[in-house]
C-alpha cells in the first residue's frame, strides 16, 4: 500500500466501490484521522487538511500531539527466538534492544 506524507504524518487510501469515493486514515497514531475524497486531488488535500486539523486541535487544547512510530514497540517472537536473541547480544556486549536495533537498521537500511 502506497502511503501520503505531509509534515511527519502518513496517510493511506483505500477506495469504496459501493460509495464511489477515495478515503483514508492518518497512520502510525492511536487517534482516529479520517478523510475522504472521489479524486486522487481531492485525497491528497482532504489528508493535509486533516493532518493540519489534527495539529490545530492538539494546539488549541493544549495536547501533545501524537508523533508516527514514537519508538518503542513490542515483538512477540516465542521463547526461542527471544533466547537466541537475549544470548548473541550478551556474546555481543550490548543490551537485546540495541541488538534489535541493529538487526532492524541493517535489514531495511
Amino acid at each position: 500500500m502506497k502511503l501520503m506524507q505531509y509534515r511527519g504524518y502518513y496517510g493511506s487510501i483505500e477506495a469504496s466501490v459501493e460509495d464511489a469515493v477515495l478515503h483514508g486514515k492518518l497512520e502510525f497514531i492511536n487517534a482516529l484521522v479520517t478523510y475522504e475524497g472521489e479524486t486522487v486531488k481531492e485525497i491528497r488535500r482532504a489528508f493535509e487538511d486533516a493532518v493540519d486539523d489534527y495539529l490545530a486541535y492538539c494546539s488549541e487544547r493544549g495536547y501533545e500531539p501524537e508523533i508516527p512510530c514514537k519508538g518503542a514497540f513490542n515483538v512477540r517472537v516465542g521463547h526461542k527466538t527471544h533466547l537466541k536473541a537475549a544470548l548473541a547480544a550478551r556474546e555481543k556486549g550490548i543490551s537485546l534492544n540495541e541488538f534489535v536495533r541493529r538487526s532492524i537498521e541493517g535489514s531495511v537500511g
